[in-house]
């Protein structure tokens, strides 16, 4: 979550007044209500007047539905929405409580086992959290406290290979948790890690290599059977036995179902833990994450509470504690819904729309495709050498103007000569929303091409990566 700072204009510059139609039994107030900014005020007003006042507010965010910035979910069945305002009131911890709803968080755990193909489902440990960035906090730990049951002398310092494609959350865990970060660059058209450049960086000190299925920088996944492999060599020839977690934030939901034939979870002996993203092609709203463990094993028994908490005696391991049970709910709702055909459908839906996209933006002569849609619903591109005269940023805010937001972004440190557009195709953006950003990409093009001859068009968008 971003930080946020107290300070804000100075309220005597702010024009006081509001709708007063709006306050209907009294006009007069509409005309001296203001929202509060920094302070509360000091009395109520009506309920609905607050609702409509904020609402107004709301109205400067842009459309969930036109952002392919974002891999969250943007929209769900009204019956979801239904079951989840019944449930929002029931927090997820107090599961002595709430009984039924740890039972069904329980069924989810067991389905993303055995969909993961996890040796033994009943033997598998895992937890729902707020999001995949609390869930790879928790499966660092585990990475952590086994090297730490291996290696007595505490003036080592552990580390954690990956690729520079990670999510900022492993270098917040490295950060926290005192782990040297062994960050593989990219490099050429290498956008991730493969299996020779992981095992160069992994020495005694290594707690694990991090495998990404699903790279938020162009959607490609991660060869995680291939660094497993090189793994099996490294500990076969005397180097160290090096753990893997694939952090499949997003392709932990997609290859199960459209890529069935791809190796890569604990059918793998060397993937020790896996994350994905209810929120993301989990097809939930946020915040709900998944972490798993191939067995009880792989979890360190001490990072496991016991807490006698309103009644029972609760085993939990998490960062957080009280949160809503409507996003678990809202989980085995979708699980339930849709079974494996119905996800099949919705993930082969927005692969389909995604790979359209790429391949109608490839044909266009002034783009060049990093990556096509064909792994995750998920492209990147990038202008050719032809187009001098405006770039991705330009045409970010070009389409801005229409209301999508598409963020542009340049790449990772070794590779920040690389400026790309990318677009995350979701449930709720089909075919027919597809056409349409097409129709205003091309229009966008056609007026940058006319405009640049008065002035360069460039500079950053306002999309942070």
């Amino acid at each position: 979550m971003a930080l946020h700072r107290g300070s804000v204009p100075d309220p005597s510059s702010t024009a006081r007044g509001s709708n007063p139609v709006l306050t209907e039994a009294n006009p007069g107030l509409g005309l001296s209500l203001v929202l509060p900014k920094s302070r509360l005020a000091e009395d109520p007003v009506p309920p609905d007047v607050a609702a409509e006042l904020i609402r107004d507010e709301l109205l400067l965010d842009g459309s969930a539905r036109l952002n392919l910035a974002t891999f969250v979910t943007t929209w769900m069945e009204p019956q979801a929405r239904e079951l989840m305002a019944e449930c929002v009131d029931k927090n997820m911890i107090d599961k002595d409580e709430y009984p039924q709803t740890a039972e069904l968080e329980r069924r989810c755990i067991s389905m993303l086992a055995d969909l993961w193909h996890a040796p033994d489902p009943e033997d598998a440990a895992g937890c729902s959290t707020t999001g995949s960035s609390e869930a790879c906090m928790l499966a660092g730990l585990a990475l952590l406290r086994r090297w730490r049951s291996r290696v007595e002398d505490r003036t080592r310092r552990p580390n954690l290979v990956m690729g520079a494609n990670v999510q900022v959350c492993w270098e917040k865990f490295c950060r926290y948790w005192d782990v040297e970060p062994r960050t593989v660059p990219m490099e050429g058209d290498r956008f991730h890690l493969d299996a020779a450049t992981a095992v160069a960086q992994c020495d005694e000190d290594t707690i694990g290599v991090v495998a990404i299925l699903g790279s938020t920088f162009d959607g490609s996944y991660e060869p995680v059977a291939e660094i497993c492999a090189a793994l099996d060599d490294l500990a076969a020839g005397g180097g160290p036995d090096v753990q893997v977690h694939v952090d499949g934030a997003s392709g932990a939901m997609v290859a199960p179902f459209l890529d069935t034939d791809l190796v890569w979870d604990f059918r793998l002996d060397r993937v020790a833990s896996i994350n994905t993203s209810g929120h993301k092609y989990g097809l939930v709203y946020p915040g709900v994450g998944w972490v798993l463990w191939r067995d009880s094993q792989a979890l360190p028994e001490e990072l496991v509470f016991n807490v006698n908490y309103l009644g029972g005696n609760m085993p939990t391991f998490a960062l957080n504690f009280s949160r809503p049970g409507a996003e678990v709910v809202a989980q085995y709702y979708t699980f339930f819904r849709l079974g494996r055909a119905g996800f099949r459908a919705v993930q082969q839906g927005s692969r389909d729309v995604a790979m359209f996209l790429a391949g109608e933006i490839g044909a266009m002569t002034q783009f060049r495709l990093l990556s096509h849609g064909d792994q995750l619903p998920v492209f990147a591109f990038t202008t050719t050498d032809a187009v001098t005269s405006w770039d991705v940023f330009a045409l970010s805010r070009a389409l801005r103007e229409r209301g999508w937001q598409v963020p542009a972004y340049t790449f990772p440190e070794n590779r920040e000569d690389l400026s790309v557009i990318r677009i995350v195709c979701r449930n709720g953006f089909g075919h027919d929303l597809a056409a349409l950003l097409l129709t205003d990409l091309r229009a966008a093009v056609d007026q940058l091409e006319e405009q640049a001859h008065a002035v360069p068009l460039s500079g950053p968008s306002g999309f942070h990566h």
